[in-house]
């Protein structure tokens, strides 16, 4: 009888520590998200990623979307950071002078779409800034940037160049305040779900933005007048980040995975994305944006005007000891050969 309880209590153990064993390897993500469900981020970047996750995993890794965001956008880089949330997407801009090397991305006039810019700006960040640990405290999932960025106004001209002087425009970090002085313009900084409010309350006359966000911010019924301009006149740089300390606490199969489905195939993803966005985009906005493609005159001012961003970016590059001119080079290559594929 001994003998048999022993052996029945061993049995036991056994299955008990196989069912503890697989209850160890699940883990849940908590990912904080302050955007629409709808949105292109959202709905067509950060959903497919965790699918992804869970598909590589074999369902050992599942990822929770928060139904509201833990913080405001400009928090969310530090929710993952100290861990209040496992999983975040935002924009570098939205904390100004924190994230100086990411800036390269936004430089005017080298964004000839989505997906070229983001997959080079991935290589230049893996090869040239990760070193420098601006993201201490999570694991770089993708960086990427959207789309060439145009000018819209609620009306007023947008040609010649003067006719813009004295516009209050919404601008989405450092380097597209810098840009809207070198125009002669008056920078308001808020984040893009707050972009509606100042434009239909008359605090905002004009807007830097992509074409994709225009009408899924609503802004279609607002916007008359577009300056756009080849390779952009900006962009914004977003990351997608896990808490660190979360990303080693979890098996070698696990990280590897991630692994898989993140980085580079993450960022093509998310170039991809957008493109397909600023299709539709462009698309709804056939009949109610009168857009004014720069003249080789304007373009000349243009340059002119974003030599100076360029030398700021370039600063703080030499502040950390990289090659920016090294770095722009493998940007404007890599785009190319993203374009060449």
């Amino acid at each position: 009888m001994n003998k048999i309880m022993k052996t029945i209590s061993a049995a036991a153990i056994a299955v008990a520590s196989t069912g503890l064993s697989a209850a160890a390897q699940e883990t849940t993500l908590r990912l904080s998200n302050w955007l629409p469900p709808s949105h292109p981020i959202v709905k067509d970047i950060v959903m497919p990623w965790a699918a992804n996750v869970e598909q590589a995993t074999e369902g050992r890794v599942t990822v929770q979307i928060l139904d509201a965001p833990l913080g405001p956008p400009p928090a969310h880089f530090d929710l993952a950071a100290t861990g209040a949330a496992d999983v975040t997407f935002g924009v570098h801009g939205y904390t100004p002078g924190r994230f100086s090397l990411t800036q390269i991305a936004e430089l005017p006039l080298n964004t000839p779409n989505s997906e070229a810019l983001s997959v080079a700006y991935w290589r230049v960040h893996e090869a040239m800034l990760a070193e420098k640990a601006e993201h201490q405290g999570v694991k770089v999932l993708a960086v990427w940037g959207h789309g060439p960025g145009h000018m819209f106004t609620t009306g007023a001209d947008v040609s010649p160049m003067s006719a813009v002087e004295g516009l209050k425009i919404r601008v989405a970090g450092a380097l597209t305040s810098q840009l809207a002085e070198e125009m002669s313009m008056v920078p308001l900084q808020a984040p893009s779900p707050k972009t509606y409010e100042l434009l239909s309350g008359g605090v905002a006359d004009a807007i830097y933005f992509p074409y994709e966000s225009v009408p899924f911010f609503k802004l279609d019924s607002l916007l008359t007048k577009a300056l756009r301009v080849d390779g952009g006149l900006y962009n914004v740089s977003f990351f997608m980040v896990m808490n660190q300390a979360k990303f080693d606490s979890m098996s070698d199969a696990d990280k590897a995975a991630i692994d898989e489905v993140s980085g580079e195939t993450l960022v093509r993803m998310a170039g991809k994305a957008w493109d397909t966005a600023d299709e539709a985009g462009l698309a709804a906005l056939e009949g109610t944006v009168d857009f004014h493609d720069a003249t080789e005159e304007e373009m000349v001012a243009i340059e002119e005007m974003s030599q100076p961003l360029y030398d700021t970016v370039r600063k703080a590059f030499d502040e950390k000891g990289v090659d920016f001119d090294a770095a722009l080079e493998m940007l404007r290559n890599e785009t190319q050969a993203v374009l060449s594929e």
